[in-house]
């Protein structure tokens, strides 16, 4: 068998440290998403409105993310293994961000989807929320969150993926210890 040299403890080190990282990253990501989503699902419930799938897609997806993210927080041996479920949320992610940006467009709060839809359950119906709020902050807050777990769990894939300099680290432990 070929062994690639060993990298120093400092590497591993840094390897772990960056994966802990962005996995607290990909939580704070996903539970704002969730939070903002699911106050806007309550407020449809309120109102006895239909819900929107994109929206439902999107507190499922934040759901599995947050899950996901608790579960492999901790840089375990073999924590470098999920890369292919980094890359499968990763495209999730982008699916979510491509879904809910185009539903506004370059208009983000003042598109028609948004005045009629989210702007009026969130601000429109006057008895839950307090007069005058459209809801356009938690909208681009929805939306900047969303590419930033997108782009945390593509950062993840690229540098916690086997063939990576960081996870050779993780990789040299396990071939060493057997």
């Amino acid at each position: 068998r070929v062994r690639s040299p060993r990298l120093p403890i400092t590497m591993r080190a840094v390897s772990r440290i960056v994966q802990s990282i962005l996995r607290v990253w990909q939580l704070i990501c996903s539970i704002i998403v969730l939070g903002i989503l699911a106050r806007f699902l309550h407020l449809l419930s309120q109102a006895g409105a239909a819900k929107d799938g994109r929206i439902v897609y999107g507190i499922i997806l934040a759901s599995i993310s947050t899950l996901f993210s608790i579960v492999f927080m901790a840089p375990f041996m073999h924590s470098f293994l999920a890369w292919p479920a980094d890359f499968a949320l990763f495209i999730m992610w982008l699916v979510l961000f491509c879904l809910l940006i185009t539903r506004t467009g370059t208009h983000t709060c003042s598109g028609a989807w948004f005045s009629n839809y989210w702007g009026f359950y969130w601000g429109g119906w006057r008895r839950v929320t307090p007069f005058g709020t459209t809801g356009c902050d938690y909208w681009r807050t929805d939306l900047a969150f969303s590419f930033m777990a997108m782009f945390a769990f593509l950062v993840t894939t690229i540098l916690v993926r086997p063939s990576s300099p960081l996870s050779t680290s993780v990789i040299n432990i396990v071939w060493y210890s057997t």
